[in-house]
């Protein structure tokens, strides 16, 4: 679902994400870890090409298509409907005049899928929100409810592949358990390619079945989570764990 080889991403020149080989298969999850500045976040929006100024090298494969060189309208296409991005604060993304319900009918029509209120309650029950959630305007709803709707948003759009910018770092313990497990559980009943980018590697250690470790824009280290976890082979990634509670 995702293929990446030798991708660069540079700003003035300046390298700030090299990714090797970067794979994700359908009922998958890789996570990218690393501190604040590492590129992982960079490395998360080129593969929808959304890195605005940025120059950028290499190949990119997304749910089949080309990311480098398809025209804005394939783009948009994969943009929600097959690739979808859950960002860190996905409130912020939301119209705070407008019901939830009418946010995804109104994605919904745009992509040309089913927006009837079936459809949209039997999304966000999917989630294991109540339907009611529809009627609520977003700042009505707490921050894990926000990151499971934007979450039910993906589900109802038919997405193939989930792109995750740090979905629980703004959430209590409780809350993130509640989120990775309704991610985990997509990913084994739908078959989704999760992408997950995350500091956080307690959280990954509970998901993820490979890891991409960064620091200063570089990948330093890479392999099945299990193994990565337990016996890192770098430096920087013994320092994160060490840095673990």
């Amino acid at each position: 679902m995702i293929e990446v080889r030798d991708l660069q991403v540079r700003y003035g020149g300046r390298l700030v994400a090299d990714v090797p080989v970067l794979d994700v298969g359908a009922g998958e999850c890789v996570a990218i870890v690393g501190e604040s500045g590492s590129g992982k976040s960079t490395t998360l929006l080129a593969l929808l090409g959304l890195t605005e100024n940025a120059e950028i090298s290499g190949q990119i494969g997304v749910c089949g298509v080309d990311v480098l060189t398809a025209s804005p309208r394939a783009l948009r296409e994969i943009r929600g409907a097959r690739a979808a991005l859950v960002m860190q604060s996905p409130q912020a993304a939301l119209g705070p005049a407008t019901r939830l319900g009418v946010l995804m009918r109104r994605a919904l029509k745009l992509h040309g899928r089913d927006a009837s209120g079936a459809n949209m309650a039997k999304a966000v029950e999917e989630v294991l929100l109540d339907r009611e959630i529809l009627r609520r305007y977003p700042h009505e709803i707490s921050g894990g409810q926000a990151q499971r709707f934007a979450i039910a948003l993906a589900i109802a759009l038919g997405a193939e592949v989930i792109l995750a910018d740090e979905p629980t770092s703004a959430l209590d313990v409780t809350v993130q358990a509640e989120v990775v497990g309704v991610l985990r559980r997509l990913r084994e009943e739908r078959g989704l390619a999760l992408l997950l980018v995350s500091h956080d590697l307690a959280l990954v250690s509970t998901i993820a079945d490979r890891v991409l470790v960064m620091k200063d824009g570089a990948v330093v280290e890479s392999g099945p989570a299990a193994g990565v976890l337990a016996e890192p082979s770098h430096p920087y990634t013994r320092e994160l764990l060490e840095a673990l509670p």
